[in-house]
């Protein structure tokens, strides 16, 4: 049996046995020891005895708080500075003196005092505490950011910015960013979102352009491109032990934080607001300080690093002033803001800051304020969605703020960004990608009068190589990761299957695990068995073969302008086919009026072990010949409406009246919803996805429609489900905003065991539970929410409009976003991350479709469709 001291709690006081953890007083004490074993050395070791039996020190001093005990001290040392302040000012007068204050001891010294309830800083015979409160940046705090860009005046706050830094070395300080991020987590709003950043970036372009690059890695949750290999490499101990060490929190305190909020930036947050003193006011974080950080953390490799990791992130948690410094210091090292701004978000901010301001001495020209501030609405999206495109084309061409936020420093926003900042070798392009269509008629329908090529969907990896004149090979995955190492057979390929007349050059295929000999095809699970680092070029047991498909790039040239046609004839004709190892896709070449060569291509495809197929528009047209494709445009700021009662999206409708005004409300909504048409191109469109490339896949028919959706949130289930997570929330991806819009609940197909396992996976106290996020878009309020990170595969029986869910607001309707009846789950989707996850334009798409479908079957039957329950809502 455990003694009664092992099951005291943590937290109670203990007069029986030494700290863990040194006190106030123990700190003092300590000091008085010290200074009377140098007075009398020959004491020896009694004078080393706990503080509970030295002599000379006051029994009640141990049950005060670091607080009390240290203005109790401080009362104390008046008194005597009062008795004996002649003498205090001769020693005053004393030319090198030397000074017994606190500044003089060493950082990590510093860190080792615990916080706790009080700091106080030891002058000679002065006690002087300081509160934390005071210590935080309330200049950068009175910034407001998240007014209209028109009406906000960069110029005046960055002067005034300037003026406030200059007395810390000139560099932007973190308080800023903080400020930022703050406003841009208190609103759920796109527009407020977008104008918060768009103000900070300007303050910064006009005030300390040094500082904007690191700025915009640390706003994009970052620190390299995703190609760069670089990563932090923190584990949940390093921050767990920081917290502890320099907010004096104990292992159960801790606990108890991070089981009450659930974000380590929320612990962090309210461990430094219940700091009540600081030690001394440390200097300010810069923005370029804290980005060099994170630097060095994932630049330390080998023996050692992770003790200087963690003595970097002790560093910058001590040099924090104010709890949200704290919390976002510690949310950028888990690497996890939660200030709901994505990739597009940044780029969009990017594009409109750089059209109201420009550096000092900067020689392009910027619009004034007051002159965007008098253009009409339409007039002023177009001026921003015109700089928008060219910011976000460059990007996806050369996906790196390094070189992106340079040029536009350098040049500002024009189309020169495009060739400053275009493609380049060992820099990939993120790539273009397919639309969906669900079965061969109506891929056919869609391409009706143009010709287009079939090709094989090969069960591998996508891969873009890249190869310079030089003979340097780069090979990258279609999320832009670095995969060299993992594949030295297929750079070891590159000299053969390179003709003559081609130095450099950039294509794109799909590498296939193969048997060597028969050049049968194996499953995508056999590729994933191969090493990914480290691979010895003569240990492969996983043979692969590269089926090439498209040539972007051919001796300094890009061609991504260039028709397909044009583009894979290139390809053909100057690279050197190797059987079983290098080849192109197997193709067929057909219009829409080949429906029999294309069903049997497809048969083909399907028992090759292929995915489906791809069908990509040959040539550009001068008119869209009846190929048209839907365009829409997504706001960026969500409905900010009342939240309506919740329904269960998986109990139908009950009053047949109610659901054909329903019905007739829906049918308006669908008259009235213009949709622009646009011919389809055959150029390379980098990071689109267009229906100039349709993807028809086996596992696709109009008769089983599924939704790849991601869980977001769930509730305590009821009865025999009390114990598990149900129903569970889901939600689709809004490719412009990068938000999450909720879009149903799900309560049917789960197994016990899987609802045992999703209770684990996302137990109480699990990282996997996080506070509400800004970037799930929902009306309701769940038990739990989820930290997005998984995928699931979703049957269901039709679309409907819903005040209650936010998927596809304004795609459809202003204030109503669409929902499903009747979701069934059916299977977790381990290939596809949730960036993969269905699109709130493509469940747009496909409501549209099931009305016009709805519509058919009406005046088939002469009631307009109202009885059929696609049109019935939530």
């Amino acid at each position: 049996m455990s003694s009664p001291a092992k099951k005291r709690k943590r937290n109670a006081p203990d007069t029986t046995s030494p700290q863990k953890t040194r006190s106030i007083a123990s700190f003092f004490q300590g000091q008085a020891a010290k200074q009377k074993k140098q007075a009398v050395p020959e004491l020896g070791p009694e004078s080393e005895q706990e503080p509970e039996t030295q002599p000379g020190i006051d029994q009640s001093e141990l049950s005060l708080s670091d607080e009390a005990l240290a203005r109790k001290l401080q009362a104390e040392w008046d008194q005597e500075e009062r008795l004996s302040s002649a003498d205090k000012n001769a020693h005053d007068s004393t030319a090198g003196e030397p000074s017994s204050t606190l500044d003089d001891v060493p950082d990590e010294k510093l860190a080792e005092v615990p916080t706790g309830k009080a700091l106080v800083q030891l002058q000679k015979n002065t006690l002087s505490l300081q509160s934390s409160a005071g210590t935080e940046d309330t200049v950068a705090l009175a910034v407001p950011f998240d007014q209209s860009p028109q009406t906000f005046n960069a110029t005046k706050y960055a002067a005034e910015l300037r003026s406030h830094w200059a007395a810390d070395g000139g560099d932007a300080s973190y308080a800023l960013l903080t400020r930022a991020f703050v406003l841009a987590n208190a609103t759920t709003s796109r527009i407020k979102i977008v104008d918060t950043l768009v103000n900070f970036l300007r303050v910064l372009i006009e005030g300390d352009p040094s500082s904007l690059l690191p700025a915009v890695w640390l706003a994009t949750n970052s620190i390299t491109p995703p190609y760069d290999e670089k990563e932090l490499g923190l584990g949940g101990s390093s921050i767990s032990k920081a917290l502890k060490k320099i907010y004096g929190l104990d292992s159960q305190g801790l606990k108890t934080l991070y089981n009450k909020h659930g974000d380590a930036g929320d612990v962090a947050f309210e461990a430094k607001k219940r700091q009540s003193f600081t030690l001394a006011k440390p200097k300010p974080l810069r923005i370029k300080g804290v980005y060099q950080s994170l630097l060095k953390i994932a630049s330390s490799k080998g023996s050692g690093s992770q003790e200087a990791k963690q003595r970097i992130v002790d560093k910058l948690l001590q040099d924090t002033r104010g709890a949200e410094e704290s919390r976002y210091i510690v949310r950028t090292l888990v690497q996890n803001l939660r200030i709901g701004a994505v990739k597009t978000t940044m780029l969009i901010a990017l594009a409109r800051a750089f059209l109201y301001s420009k550096p000092e001495g900067a020689d392009w020209t910027t619009r004034p304020r007051e002159e965007l501030a008098r253009l009409k609405k339409d007039e002023l999206a177009e001026i921003y969605s015109n700089a928008e495109e060219l910011v976000k084309a460059s990007y996806a061409r050369h996906p790196d703020y390094n070189d992106l936020v340079l040029c536009l420093l350098e040049i500002g926003v024009n189309e020169e960004l495009l060739v400053r900042c275009g493609l380049a070798l060992h820099i990939p392009l993120r790539p273009m990608l397919g639309s969906i269509t669900r079965d061969l008629a109506d891929m056919l329908t869609k391409l009706q009068g143009r010709d287009f090529s079939c090709e094989y969907k090969y069960d591998g990896q996508r891969a873009q190589v890249h190869c310079d004149a030089n003979g340097k090979v780069s090979i990258f995955s279609r999320h832009l990761e670095l995969m060299t190492e993992k594949y030295p057979d297929l750079v070891a390929l590159v000299p053969e299957i390179r003709g003559e007349g081609v130095s450099s050059f950039i294509l794109e295929g799909e590498v296939v695990a193969v048997d060597s000999e028969s050049g049968d095809l194996k499953t995508f699970q056999t590729l994933t068995n191969r090493a990914k680092k480290n691979v010895d070029i003569g240990a492969i047991k996983v043979n692969v073969c590269l089926f090439s498909f498209d040539l972007m790039y051919l001796n300094g040239e890009p061609l991504l302008n260039r028709p397909f046609r044009e583009r894979r004839e290139l390809l053909r004709s100057l690279f050197v086919e190797i059987p079983n190892r290098f080849t192109w896709v197997k193709n067929l070449d057909a219009t829409s009026a080949d429906s029999e060569a294309v069903l049997e291509f497809f048969k083909g495809a399907t028992d090759a072990k292929c995915e489906g197929i791809m069908v990509k528009v040959l040539d550009n047209a001068s008119s869209s010949n009846g190929a048209t494709t839907i365009t829409t445009t997504t706001d960026l700021e969500s409905s900010d409406g009342a939240p309506a009662t919740e329904g269960d999206s998986a109990k139908p409708p009950s009053d047949t009246k109610n659901n054909n005004s329903n019905s007739n409300e829906e049918t308006k909504l669908l008259k009235e919803k213009p949709t622009r048409r646009k011919a389809l191109l055959s150029t390379y469109e980098p990071d689109k996805r267009l229906e100039s490339w349709l993807k028809v896949k086996k596992d696709y028919s109009t008769s089983s429609e599924t939704l790849d959706l991601i869980p977001v949130a769930a509730w305590h289930g009821n009865g025999r489900k009390a114990k598990w997570w149900s129903p569970i929330l889901l939600a689709v991806r809004n490719p412009e905003t990068g938000t999450l819009e909720a879009v149903t609940k799900c309560m049917s197909g789960f197994t016990d065991k899987f609802y045992q396992a999703n209770r684990d996976k996302y137990a109480p106290g699990s990282p996997n539970l996080i506070s509400r996020p800004s970037y799930v878009e929902y009306r309701g309020t769940p038990d739990v929410w989820f930290e997005p990170q998984e995928v699931w595969e979703m049957a269901f029986a039709d679309i409907t409009v819903s005040p209650t869910y936010t998927a596809a607001i304004g795609l459809v309707s202003e204030d109503r976003g669409l929902s499903l009846r009747f979701p069934r789950f059916l299977k977790v989707r381990e290939d596809k991350s949730i960036d993969e996850a269905t699109t709130s334009d493509y469940l747009a798409l496909l409501w549209r479709k099931q009305g016009e479908r709805i519509q058919e079957q009406g005046r088939g039957t002469g009631d307009g469709g109202q009885e059929q329950s696609g049109w019935q809502e939530e």
